[in-house]
Parts: structure tokens; C-alpha cells; sequence
């Protein structure tokens, strides 16, 4: 992951606002939820792969950066006005993006996809060949 990437994602993250952490939620109920096998497959792929890179550190390093923001003791407002159930939808999603941005370049695209989708629903750039639904589009 190129250290644009990275620190775009946190900057987005970091400016969310309540309405962008629902948007981020919906979509891990679209993407993580109901893919759910799907997400896992890829989760523990782009994780064995950040292992056999020997990049485990970097990646401890920046998903704790993430956690600190939407949970940790310095989270931010608008992740904290959202805490419940919301939130954690929203964090799984973030966790996923930064797992697949992460491990993109050692991953099948598939699996990077699979990974961003819920996120990409809140952030488009993450996935520029899928534009996002409307909000509120159940459709699978």
C-alpha cells in the first residue's frame, strides 16, 4: 500500500461525518454482511499474505491507527456519536478497506475487492471501476 493510500484513508476517515459513518455501515450490511464468506476468505488471505511479506508489524502499526479512531480512547466524534451497533458495522468496514489497501499488491483483485466494497460504499475512490449505490438500495 503506497503511503498516499494510506494516508488518504485516514484522512477520510478522520473527517466522517455521523452521515458517513451510516453510509459505511449500510454498506458492510450490503457488502460484509451478506457476503460474508466472501469477506473472511479474503480477510484471511490478505492477512497470511501480510505475514508471509513479513509485514505483520506495519499492518499491527496501522490497524491500531484505525482502532484509535474508531473506538480507542481518542476516537473521534462523529464514530463515537455512532457508537452501537452502527459503529461496528462502520469500523468493520474500515477495517476492511485498510486490510485491502494494505495487502493489495499481494492479494488477487478479487479479494481487494471484497475487502473495500463495504467502505467504498462511504469512499468511491477505493473502488473507482464500481460507482456507489444509493443510499438505501438493498439490491444485491
Amino acid at each position: 500500500m503506497s503511503a498516499h493510500e494510506r494516508d488518504r484513508l485516514v484522512s477520510d476517515l478522520r473527517v466522517f461525518s455521523a452521515a458517513g459513518v451510516e453510509r459505511a455501515a449500510w454498506g458492510w450490511d450490503q457488502h460484509g454482511e451478506r457476503q460474508r464468506e466472501r469477506f473472511h476468505s479474503a480477510e484471511r488471505s490478505a492477512l497470511h499474505a501480510i505475514e508471509q511479506g513479513d509485514r505483520g508489524e506495519q499492518w499491527d502499526d496501522f490497524r491500531k491507527s484505525i482502532f484509535d479512531m474508531t473506538e480507542g480512547g481518542r476516537a473521534l466524534v462523529s464514530w463515537q456519536y455512532e457508537h452501537g451497533p452502527v459503529g461496528h458495522k462502520a469500523e468493520r468496514a474500515a477495517f476492511g478497506a485498510a486490510l485491502g489497501l494494505f495487502a493489495r499488491e499481494l492479494i488477487p483483485h478479487a479479494e481487494y475487492v471484497a475487502l473495500v466494497a463495504a467502505m467504498a460504499e462511504a469512499l468511491p475512490w477505493l473502488l473507482p471501476e464500481t460507482p456507489p449505490r444509493p443510499y438505501g438500495d438493498t439490491a444485491a
